[in-house]
């Protein structure tokens, strides 16, 4: 019998306390790998998917081997306690997981994604004959209704580019060129951290960057997203780089290329230094981006490019916060102004 470390809860305390092993049965660990690779190889999942899904099957398998075997449909053998397998599994036992999750405090939106994976995992097994019968067939995954993105206003912006442009260390001088250019293409931080050198044409003032599905798409880069970059470039990343021949743009404090999450931290403390809210997010740069771009009418299916979307039906959300048309032929009714114009 294998052990398997399972994933923190949210509250920071381990799932694997001292003197406490929750078993994985090699077979069953086994099957979730199996179903993980089919989600990489065949459907061409993100990384950051597999993650997700990978941290929500062994939460789910925790949930399952934890329950009292005095429960009639734990799924647990009632003379080792121990967890019988996925066959055994019942739609009120993954009901009973959702109602914990709900009593977690998680939320809606987080929960939604949990019954996603567990559902697609079960439809696995069913297909592939590992199961005779799929618990999750009739379950619902829970409506969530979209909330529009919020996006900083202009003075907010302004309030934290400036704060970050006051500060001359390398990592500052990193952190301007980064925000700026952010704010200045609305990249998704996942594109901004892929980065290379040679992906940056300062003497064109554009990037190259490959979004999701593997498109690649050119977008402009205005002046000061440009001059920010170019003091970075010429100084500051060589403050921080270990190696010449490192080929990401923005690097950490070691010299490795910087994480996401290394970047949600940069701004979370220049948003704090520069006295805002603690809800703003990377996404939160990419909205004003789009909501900027809106505002000097730029043509949706423009928009719509540039940011990388794979629907236009995305796009027009911005719109509906500026409160235009969502036609992409009304879109451009009064002319098409600078796309980089602040």
């Amino acid at each position: 019998m294998d052990y398997a470390v399972l994933p923190e809860r949210r509250d920071g305390e381990s799932l694997q306390k001292r003197g406490e092993d929750y078993r994985m049965d090699r077979l069953l660990w086994e099957q979730i790998e199996e179903y993980l690779k089919h989600l990489e190889v065949d459907l061409s999942a993100s990384p950051n998917t597999i993650a997700a899904y990978r941290n929500d099957l062994t939460q789910l398998y925790q949930y399952l081997t934890t329950v009292p075997s005095r429960s009639p449909d734990a799924g647990l053998d009632e003379a080792s306690g121990e967890f019988r397998g996925w066959s055994a599994v019942s739609r009120p036992r993954i009901i009973g997981f959702i109602v914990a999750l709900k009593e977690k405090g998680y939320a809606s939106t987080t929960v939604a994604r949990k019954i996603a994976a567990v559902k697609s995992f079960f439809h696995y097994l069913h297909a592939r004959g590992i199961i005779a019968v799929d618990p999750t067939e009739t379950l619902d995954t829970p409506r969530i209704d979209k909330s529009l993105p919020r996006g900083l206003s202009p003075a907010e912006v302004n309030g934290l580019l400036e704060q970050v442009a006051r500060r001359s260390s390398p990592e500052d001088i990193r952190d301007n060129a980064m925000l700026r250019l952010l704010y200045a293409t609305g990249l998704r931080v996942s594109e901004l951290v892929a980065l290379n050198l040679d992906d940056i044409d300062l003497s064109t003032g554009h990037v190259r960057c490959v979004s999701r599905g593997g498109r690649e798409r050119i977008i402009p880069i205005d002046a000061d997203a440009v001059q920010a970059l170019e003091d970075y470039i010429a100084s500051a990343r060589n403050s921080l780089i270990r190696r010449p021949d490192e080929p990401a743009l923005f690097v950490n404090h070691r010299g490795d290329r910087l994480t996401r999450q290394g970047f949600w931290l940069i701004l979370k403390e220049h948003a704090r230094l520069a006295g805002l809210s603690d809800d703003v997010t990377p996404q939160a740069l990419r909205h004003s981006f789009a909501l900027r771009l809106i505002d000097h009418n730029t043509d949706l299916r423009a928009v719509q490019e540039l940011l990388g979307h794979a629907n236009i039906a995305t796009t027009q959300i911005y719109a509906q916060i500026a409160g235009r048309s969502t036609s992409p032929r009304d879109s451009n009714r009064n002319g098409q102004r600078d796309l980089v114009s602040s």
